[in-house]
């Protein structure tokens, strides 16, 4: 669970994790229980590479200094998705604006409910 207390480490993290890879973050935010992070890439990088680092740093950080000795880890799964240049203002005031956007139930992407959707069918 990313809590209040820890949200803005946690994004700071990544955000020095993806600057690390060479990635320009345009935005990050989430909830509880999801991140989602805008960022331009090296052609050099793959989506897969980006968040293996983005999550395994993150949770490192958090289970070795935030929170020792307590459990987190992410979801296996990720989406990705591609955002034309005409997009990128619109896609990052969304993710800024996650927490107004699910306590609302406003403005939540199709993409978005599929992926939650998907999530909940393979859990065991």
């Amino acid at each position: 669970m990313i809590t209040p207390d820890i949200q803005q480490v946690i994004y700071a993290v990544i955000i020095a994790e993806c600057q690390q890879l060479g990635c320009t973050v345009i935005a990050v935010g989430g909830i509880e229980d999801h991140v989602h992070l805008l960022t331009g890439f090296p052609t050099t990088l793959a989506v897969f590479e980006i968040i293996k680092q983005v999550k395994g740093s993150s949770s490192h950080f958090i289970t070795h200094e935030i929170k020792p000795g307590e459990f987190f880890k992410w979801q296996g799964s990720y989406g990705a998705f591609t955002v034309s240049h005409d997009a990128i203002d619109i896609v990052a005031k969304y993710i800024r604006n996650q927490a107004v956007h699910h306590h609302q139930k406003s403005m939540i992407p199709h993409w978005e409910l599929t992926q939650k959707s998907l999530d909940n069918l393979n859990r065991p």
